[in-house]
């Protein structure tokens, strides 16, 4: 299935594994990549020895092309962007729009640049920077995510940039892979479903709790770092929840004290990162504190398997997915699925 996104990037199929912080690492990008569709390295949690180390170790597992996440506004994106031009990275993917001046570097590199957004202005503001595709994330993705539904966001996007558009937020098969391409998107971007495969290194146990999660269960809250997150109903997050300013502040010196152990991070390190985050926003000191370990609260979860220290940030789609396929196995099938129905649908009466 050609799209101008497989021609754009060079995949087979147009489907995207999305950079998911201590989830998309060398192991299931190569997967991805090997299956045929996009896969997109997680690097904000990664120095930078350890981007150009794990890039190589994509880079030895598969000759397909994929991807990297950066982050914008990191002090050492320049840096970041250097790397991945040195190791000759396909594409280049941003959580937050990068400037016009780091797209032009990119793209002056040969680098494909595709940010992600969450609203029309930011769609168009990014492609009038010279972004070469749009990542476009309605209300039902996970992580931070925004309150219009990808049915309603999506085909405004689509009619306002003259780029290729990807639908991410509620994907999962083939039917919505075709539902995409109908509303005139290039393809389609998921993250909670390949966090869900046998090739993703999240422990069984939260894998698990994805699986047992009904569509109910998944919530999105601002009580951990002032901004709306879409994650699964844990421990954790029912406590924040529940608890007042007082409440939450001991509760959030309780967790950070744990954090500290697995970060190393300062109370004084903790506290500025913290603050540099709030951009304005009326965050709490419980908040404050949360958001400067957001990071190491998916670590907790994601990599330690304490879902009773972390956040598991999940689409809605976890409340109907209930298997764990490899990559090759998933992509097979949303492709399958995506012919089939195309094929079943009526044809025009006159």
């Amino acid at each position: 299935m050609k799209t101008p996104l497989t021609r754009l990037v060079g995949v087979r199929h147009p489907l995207v594994q999305t950079g998911m912080g201590w989830v998309a690492g060398p192991r299931l990008v190569s997967a991805a990549a090997e299956a045929g569709a996009l896969g997109i390295l997680a690097s904000a949690t990664m120095t930078t020895g350890q981007l150009r180390a794990a890039i190589r170790e994509v880079a030895s597992r598969t000759r397909a092309p994929f991807g990297v996440n950066l982050r914008a506004d990191a002090a050492d994106a320049g840096e970041r962007v250097r790397i991945l031009v040195e190791e000759g990275v396909r594409v280049a993917s941003f959580a937050l729009a990068p400037s016009r001046e780091l797209i032009a570097r990119l793209k002056d590199a040969g680098v494909v640049v595709i940010p992600s957004v969450g609203a029309r202005r930011h769609a168009e503001k990014v492609a009038a920077w010279g972004a070469d595709a749009v990542v476009v994330q309605g209300g039902e993705g996970g992580g931070h995510t925004g309150s219009v539904a990808t049915s309603v966001l999506l085909p405004q996007v689509v009619d306002a940039v003259d780029i290729p558009v990807i639908a991410a937020g509620g994907f999962f098969d083939g039917r919505g892979l075709v539902a995409a391409l109908a509303y005139g998107a290039a393809g389609i971007a998921m993250g909670t479903r390949f966090l869900l495969t046998s090739d993703s290194t999240v422990p069984p146990a939260v894998q698990a709790r994805y699986l047992a999660a009904a569509v109910g269960d998944i919530t999105v809250t601002t009580k951990v770092d002032g901004m709306p997150h879409r994650m699964l109903r844990s421990e954790l997050v029912e406590t924040l929840e529940r608890a007042g300013r007082t409440t939450g502040l001991l509760h959030a010196l309780r967790r950070a004290a744990s954090f500290r152990k697995l970060s190393g991070m300062g109370w004084g390190q903790m506290i500025r990162d913290g603050l540099a985050m709030k951009h304005g926003r009326d965050l709490t000191w419980s908040q404050v504190l949360l958001a400067a370990n957001t990071p190491v609260l998916l670590r907790a979860s994601m990599v330690e398997g304490r879902t009773d220290l972390g956040v598991m940030a999940s689409g809605q789609v976890a409340g109907v997915i209930e298997d764990l396929p490899s990559c090759a196995e998933l992509v097979e099938r949303i492709m399958s699925e995506a012919h089939t129905t195309l094929a079943a649908l009526p044809g025009p009466s006159l």
